[in-house]
C-alpha cells in the first residue's frame, strides 16, 4: 500500500513535471486548487500535496499562502563564497529592514555580549524577479551600526556596509553550516515547501581589537543555492638539516 501511494505521488508530479516543462502550463500560472487536481487524479489530499511538494522541492512550483500552487522558472542557483570572498556572479536585489532588539540567548553567546545588550537587526530577503529567494538575518551591536538606510546585499565583504564610521578593520570570519528543514516562518517568507532542505550558515565576524562586529544567520534553500569554501594554505619555510 505505502509503495502505491508512492508510485501515485511520483506519477502525479511527472504529469504536472512534463507540463510544465513544456509549457502547456506557463511560469506564473495558478495550477488547478488541490481538491480539482485530487479529483483528476483520483487520490487523496494528502497524495497530491506530497506530489506538489516534489515539485515545490525542485522549484517548479511556488505555493503562496492563501492563494494556491503556482508554476514557475526553476530560481538560478547562486553559491555562497565563505571567508569573505567576491561571489562570482551578481548578486540579486535585496531588501532589508532594520529593527533594534536586546542580545538574548544565542545571539549574545554569538557576540560576546551580555545580556540584554543592545543590537541592531538588518532582515535581508533577496529576490529574483517576483520570487524570493534567500533570506538573512544580521546582528550588529547597536553602536557600531549604521544610521543610514542601508542598500547592500549580506555577502561577508559587504559587511562594512552596514556599520557606522569609522569601520573596523575586519580581522576574521568564521563561518558554520548545517543542513536542516526551514521553520514555518522560513518557508512562508521564502514561499517553498517545509519538506525542502535549507543550507543554514552562522557567520561571525571579528575586527582586529577581537571584538565580535557581526553575527549573521543566513537561510538559503537548496534547490537554489551551494556554498564553497576555499582554504588557503602557505608553505612553510624549510629548515635546513643539520
Amino acid at each position: 500500500m505505502t509503495v502505491a501511494v508512492a508510485s501515485r505521488r511520483h506519477a502525479i508530479a511527472d504529469d504536472l513535471r512534463s507540463q510544465i516543462t513544456a509549457g502547456r502550463i506557463k511560469p506564473g500560472e495558478r495550477l488547478l486548487s488541490e481538491a480539482r487536481l485530487a479529483a483528476h487524479y483520483a487520490v487523496s489530499t494528502p497524495t497530491l500535496r506530497n506530489a506538489l511538494a516534489l515539485l515545490q522541492a525542485e522549484g517548479l512550483v511556488e505555493k503562496i499562502h492563501g492563494k494556491g500552487n503556482y508554476a514557475r522558472q526553476p530560481l538560478s542557483r547562486k553559491t555562497y563564497f565563505g571567508g569573505g570572498h567576491t561571489p562570482a556572479s551578481t548578486p540579486l536585489p535585496v531588501s532589508i529592514r532594520t529593527k533594534r532588539l536586546q542580545a538574548r540567548g544565542h545571539l549574545a553567546t554569538l557576540l560576546r555580549v551580555a545580556a540584554g545588550s543592545p543590537l541592531t537587526e538588518f532582515l535581508c530577503l533577496s529576490h529574483e524577479g517576483r520570487s524570493p529567494h534567500s533570506l538573512a538575518r544580521i546582528y550588529v551591536p547597536r553602536d557600531l551600526a549604521t544610521a543610514a538606510t542601508p542598500s547592500a546585499s549580506c555577502w561577508p565583504q559587504e559587511v562594512a556596509s552596514l556599520l557606522a564610521e569609522p569601520v573596523p578593520q575586519l580581522a576574521k570570519v568564521e563561518e558554520s553550516i548545517h543542513a536542516r528543514l526551514p521553520t514555518s516562518s522560513e518557508a512562508a517568507t521564502l514561499r517553498i515547501s517545509p519538506t525542502l532542505a535549507i543550507l543554514a550558515i552562522t557567520r561571525v565576524a571579528t575586527d582586529t581589537n577581537g571584538r565580535e562586529i557581526e553575527a549573521a544567520l543566513l537561510t538559503l534553500p537548496a534547490d537554489r543555492a551551494e556554498a564553497t569554501f576555499t582554504t588557503k594554505h602557505t608553505t612553510a619555510e624549510r629548515r635546513p638539516e643539520g
